[in-house]
């Protein structure tokens, strides 16, 4: 197994604690890869199911950062140092994905990016081991594996989890390993009012350019047609904008149900009950439902069956004694889709379990990049309070914070599908 190389104690701790609220570390420099021109070479086959987004050419509203509000427009809004910004207005229909990218997935991709296991464009951390980190480490590295299996889920338990260490230059990866892919199937069918698109695609090893150029830092969409990672605008419509005219400003509070803007948590979904060994969810029949914590309550948390209870409570990567271990790390990624409780468009879990990237560049908190590219986060995450559920969560994070992602095991992926997208030949 690929363990932990050795650090301070301090020094893991001060890690951990930075990481936790806002880490400036430097990332690797990723290289081009020498694919040469066979963008079908033999990878692992996922199965992605997204769900239709309509109504183009719906209205924006105004936001104030992490306020109970929404706006017909910024001009609506009240002046505040945190200024307004204008979300959620789509041109164009589009899809996203109903769950977010699992364990499985990762797995996958990971076997078919990194067959040798090599990790060039380290798309792998240490801390994400189960042996370095029992609780929250999700995917395991074995040196000595055959070509294309050396990562696997730590636990089984891990499979349906959403892949919570990514970073954004993750996430554009795995959107350009489905564009150079082969779409072997693609299978629409509704449920409801919702219409989903299945598509099953055979991975490609070709993960530094597609939809995103990565010899670019402020990478932007290159193509109009593909697997994408959503932009702000893209992933608020599709939690909050209601076509049928519900909520404030036909927008909801929460990605679960309407809520009363104004009313603080009052009108919250309730939060998931988690089985403390598999981290499925229990308490599915009651809806709405999210994972967060809720003001003055426990996050919802387990650990793997097979992980010793007292590794669960003591055994971290940064040294941490178990009481500041339990301080800053609560709240655990829950299976996903299990707490049943839809968008407007018919999506899971964008309301709580991780945070998501999405790939709209946004000015640094600060002013100054320090030569650094920042993108927007949304969807709350399993340990945070209910407000970080909110339209107005309008997070941001460097694309590349090494700290963070070392330290943080909550940051997540959806893929998008912006225009036609189906097997070829078709």
């Amino acid at each position: 197994m690929r363990l932990a190389s050795p650090r301070p104690r301090l020094l893991k701790a001060v890690a951990a604690a930075c990481a936790l609220s806002a880490p400036l570390a430097p990332a690797a420099t990723a290289g081009t890869p020498a694919d040469g021109d066979d963008r079908h070479r033999a990878g692992e086959v996922i199965t992605v199911t997204t769900a239709r987004v309509g109504a183009p050419g719906n209205a924006s509203v105004g936001v104030v950062p992490f306020t109970d509000a929404v706006y017909a427009d910024c001009a609506a809004a009240p002046e505040s140092a945190s200024g307004c910004v204008t979300v959620g207005g789509v041109d164009y229909p589009y899809e996203i994905g109903r769950l977010e990218i699992t364990v499985a997935q990762w797995v996958a991709f990971l076997n078919t990016a990194d067959p040798d296991g090599r990790d060039p464009f380290d798309l792998y951390d240490e801390n994400e081991s189960g042996e370095t980190w029992p609780k929250y480490g999700q995917i395991a590295f074995s040196e000595d594996a055959r070509r294309g299996r050396h990562y696997s889920p730590a636990q089984p338990q891990w499979a349906d989890k959403p892949y919570g260490f990514a970073d954004f230059l993750d996430a554009a990866r795995l959107a350009n390993s489905l564009v150079n892919g082969r779409v072997l199937a693609r299978d629409v069918h509704t449920e409801g009012a919702f219409t989903y698109v299945t598509y099953k695609v055979r991975l490609s090893p070709r993960t530094e350019r597609g939809m995103y150029d990565l010899d670019r830092p402020d990478t932007t969409r290159t193509e109009r047609t593909g697997f994408v990672v959503p932009s702000q605008n893209e992933w608020i419509k599709a939690a909050y904008y209601d076509p049928n005219g519900g909520g404030t400003n036909s927008y909801w509070k929460y990605p679960t149900n309407p809520g009363v803007f104004g009313d603080g948590d009052a009108t919250a979904p309730s939060p998931t009950v988690l089985d403390p060994t598999t981290g499925d969810v229990t308490n599915a029949a009651t809806q709405p439902l999210a994972s967060y914590r809720p003001s003055g309550g426990a996050a919802p948390s387990w650990c793997p069956a097979q992980v010793p209870p007292a590794d669960c409570t003591d055994v971290n990567p940064f040294g941490l004694d178990p009481t500041t271990y339990a301080e800053l790390y609560q709240g655990s990624l829950g299976t996903v889709g299990q707490a049943r409780s839809t968008s407007p468009w018919g999506t899971l879990d964008q309301g709580g379990n991780a945070v998501e990237w999405t790939d709209t560049i946004t000015p640094p908190p600060t002013g100054q990049d320090f030569g650094r590219v920042w993108r927007r986060l949304h969807g709350g995450v399993s340990n945070a309070a209910p407000y970080q559920i909110w339209p107005s969560a309008v997070g941001l994070q460097p694309q590349d914070n090494y700290f963070y992602r070392h330290t943080y095991p909550w940051l997540g992926i959806r893929i998008g599908v912006v225009g036609n997208v189906a097997p070829e030949g078709r």
